[in-house]
């Protein structure tokens, strides 16, 4: 895992570039994440973004204290304004070389600034990735965003990520495959696949 603190910025960028091409029909459509809609992603995605926030800046409270619940996500009705300012939120504080260091909860669970920080790219990762696919947009990302979640993932050894257990890919797979599939996704996934 890199020691330096990342720019969460291109990742969070990305995901709020494709929300313009997410109508409101495709709410409810199905994505890689088993029983997880469009529309419970994205709350997801915003909910996420506010407890990493606030893990970024030291302030425990009731979402640094709650385990991810993705499958019930709901998403309120403002969430095209309300979720690229959340991820907004969230690159403002760990922009922050405080919030890479010392102890801070996220998740419900305490664990180091940096690791949180990790945890927190590897999330806009994946749920990019994700939402990319549920959507039918292209995805790409960072080579060292890439190295960072495969290395996150790949500190686990063989015990399922949170997103599912490891989907096997050939070693010299290109490294989002690589990546997607430490993260428990198939990399060719397809909408009905």
């Amino acid at each position: 895992m890199d020691t330096q603190p990342l720019d969460l910025e291109p990742a969070a960028r990305r995901i709020t570039a494709q929300l313009d091409a997410v109508d409101d029909g495709a709410l409810g459509a199905v994505t890689p994440c088993p029983g997880v809609t469009v529309g419970a992603l994205l709350a997801h995605i915003e909910g996420l973004a506010v407890a990493f926030r606030d893990a970024a800046r030291k302030e425990p409270g009731p979402v640094t204290d709650s385990a991810p619940d993705v499958e019930s996500g709901v998403l309120a009705s403002g969430w095209r304004t309300t979720l690229p300012a959340a991820l907004d939120g969230m690159v403002a504080a760990w922009r922050s070389p405080d919030a890479w260091e010392g102890m801070t909860r996220a998740g419900g669970i305490d664990l180091p600034g940096q690791v949180a920080g990790m945890v927190a790219l590897n999330e806009l990762v994946l749920h990019g990735w994700d939402l990319a696919k549920a959507t039918g947009q292209p995805f790409d990302a960072e080579e060292a965003h890439l190295r960072n979640t495969l290395a996150l993932l790949a500190d686990q050894g063989d015990d399922p990520s949170p997103f599912g257990p490891p989907v096997p890919v050939a070693d010299d797979a290109p490294l989002l495959d690589r990546a997607v599939a430490r993260g428990g996704r198939r990399p060719d996934w397809r909408p009905g696949s």
